[in-house]
C-alpha cells in the first residue's frame, strides 16, 4: 500500500496530533500509520515506497558523498541543514558509522524517529557504503529516542564520558517544541559549552524553510534555516547544507 500523502507531511500530522492530545510522538506516528493501513509506524517506514526517496542520499551522476568526520575536530558544533528527502538524516547516521569505524563512541539522540526506524536506516545505509564494512558498527551506535530529549538530558547522558565522542541530534527545531524545556538559544548555548569542555563532535540536523526553491541547483544558506525561535549563527563552529547530492560547508 502506498501512502496517500508524502512522508514529511505524515510526520507533520503526527507531531500535531502528539501536541494536541499530549501523547508521545511514537504513539502519534503509530496512529498515523494505522490510518495508512499499517499496524505501526516502523512497518510503514520499512515499505518499498521509502527505499529510493527517503532512504538514500540524492545524487547526480558522478557525485559522491566524501567522509564527513575528517572535516570535524573535537569541540565542533556542526549544523547540517536540508529540505526533506535531501539526506540530512542519513548524513548524520553516516557520520556515526564513520565514528565507530574509527573506534570512537557514537550516540544518536532523536526526537523524530524510533530506535527501530533508526536501526533500519542504518542497515540500509551501511549496505550502500563503499569499502569493507562489517555489521558490528551498527550495534556500536547508541540510539536514544525520546520526546524528553533536551540539551540538559544530552549533557547528563554524557557526564563523565571520555573525550572525543561523536554525537548527532535529530533535530534542532524540536528541541524546544515542548514549552517545559528551555528556549532553543539557551539549549544551543548549553551544547556549545558541552562540546568545548568535553571535546565532543556534535552535529545537529536542521530543517530548511519552505521558501527555499528545491528546483534550484545551489544548496540553501543560513538565511533559509527554519528558526521558529532565534539562534545565533555564531553558536555553531561549522555549518553544512545538502541539496541535490551536493554537500556544501558555509
Amino acid at each position: 500500500m502506498l501512502p496517500v500523502a508524502p512522508i514529511p507531511l505524515l510526520k507533520h500530522r503526527a507531531r500535531l496530533l502528539a501536541r494536541r492530545e499530549s501523547i508521545p510522538l511514537h504513539a502519534a506516528l503509530d496512529r498515523v500509520a494505522k490510518q495508512e493501513g499499517f499496524e505501526r509506524w516502523s512497518l510503514f517506514a520499512a515499505q518499498p515506497h521509502q527505499s529510493a526517496a527517503a532512504n538514500a542520499v540524492p545524487r547526480r551522476a558522478g557525485t559522491t558523498t566524501p567522509p564527513l568526520l575528517p572535516k570535524l575536530a573535537e569541540g565542533d558544533l556542526l549544523l547540517i541543514g536540508a529540505r526533506p528527502g535531501q539526506g540530512k538524516t542519513l548524513l548524520g547516521l553516516r557520520l556515526l558509522l564513520e565514528a565507530v569505524q574509527s573506534g570512537r563512541r557514537a550516540v544518536f539522540f532523536t526526537l523524530e524517529y524510533t530506535e527501530a526506524d533508526t536501526r533500519a536506516r542504518l542497515e540500509k545505509l551501511q549496505g550502500g557504503m563503499a569499502g569493507s564494512v562489517t555489521r558490528q558498527p551498527i550495534h556500536g551506535i547508541e540510539i536514544l529516542a525520546s520526546d524528553d530529549i533536551s540539551a540538559d538530558t544530552i549533557a547528563a547522558h554524557l557526564a563523565g564520558a571520555p573525550r572525543g565522542p561523536v554525537i548527532v541530534v535529530d533535530y534542532l527545531q524540536i528541541l524546544d517544541q515542548d514549552r517545559r524545556k528551555p528556549p532553543l538559544n539557551e539549549q544551543v548555548g548549553v551544547l556549545r559549552r558541552l562540546v568545548r569542555t568535553q571535546g565532543i563532535v556534535l552535529a545537529i540536523l536542521s530543517q530548511i524553510d519552505r521558501r527555499f526553491d528545491v528546483a534550484q541547483d545551489e544548496p540553501p544558506t543560513w538565511d533559509e534555516v527554519r528558526l521558529p525561535n532565534p539562534v545565533a549563527k555564531a553558536a555553531f563552529t561549522k555549518i553544512c547544507f545538502l541539496h541535490a547530492g551536493h554537500v556544501r560547508f558555509g
